[in-house]
């Protein structure tokens, strides 16, 4: 009997209902139909604060994440990655890039590398990508003009990798701003739904 795949989705978005939620659903409805068991995590929601650069726990080596001193939620959140198979990142673009909500998480993720006082740059590390990834995004201008505008898919893709999961899809949104409460159309759902699938395969 194969084991049951998990599936984690961090949403950066402010806003419940939204572009990116409905997104984030259809692929989660999709994992879930697959036999995947599914989470969702809105960063709105919990209790994520500030990275204040101490670096305490980027000073000591080896492959777990080193201990941040700042007493919140983010632990329990990444207890929870890792503790999944295939994790979704989403966010929005905000002036070119994630949101602030997805900017704090990624900031605390520098936990996941190695940086003692001296080195000239972070090391992440693990680099065993055993975890499986899918990006989600939208911006008020096309799809392809806000990709070759943005880091934002760059950001997302090097924060899968420090939470140890390969970007094996991206779906970025493009023109998500012509309506207050815009829905997807049929053709994100279904690709939404594929890569929900693709998620909860044990290969991808």
């Amino acid at each position: 009997m194969s084991k049951q795949v998990k599936v984690t989705a961090i949403v950066g978005s402010y806003r419940k209902g939204g572009m990116i939620d409905q997104t984030v659903d259809e692929m989660l409805q999709a994992a879930r139909e697959e036999g995947a068991e599914v989470f969702k995590v809105y960063l709105s929601d919990i209790r994520v604060e500030f990275c204040t650069n101490c670096r305490l726990c980027a000073q000591e080596s080896g492959a777990a994440r080193g201990l941040c001193p700042i007493a919140d939620e983010m632990g329990a959140v990444l207890d929870r990655l890792e503790a999944s198979d295939s994790i979704i990142l989403a966010s929005p673009t905000n002036f070119a890039t994630v949101t602030a909500l997805m900017k704090r998480f990624i900031e605390r993720l520098v936990c996941y590398a190695y940086w003692p006082w001296g080195a000239h740059a972070p090391k992440p590390r693990k680099r065993d990508l055993s975890r499986r990834a899918v990006l989600v995004a939208s911006s008020a201008a096309p799809a392809f003009l806000a990709r070759l505008g943005t880091s934002l898919i760059k950001l997302l893709r090097q924060a899968a990798g420090l939470l140890g999961a390969r970007t094996v899809g991206v779906l970025f949104i493009g023109l998500a701003a012509r309506e207050e409460r815009q829905s997807p159309s049929d053709r994100i759902r279904k690709k939404a739904r594929v890569l929900g699938r693709k998620l909860s395969h044990s290969e991808a």
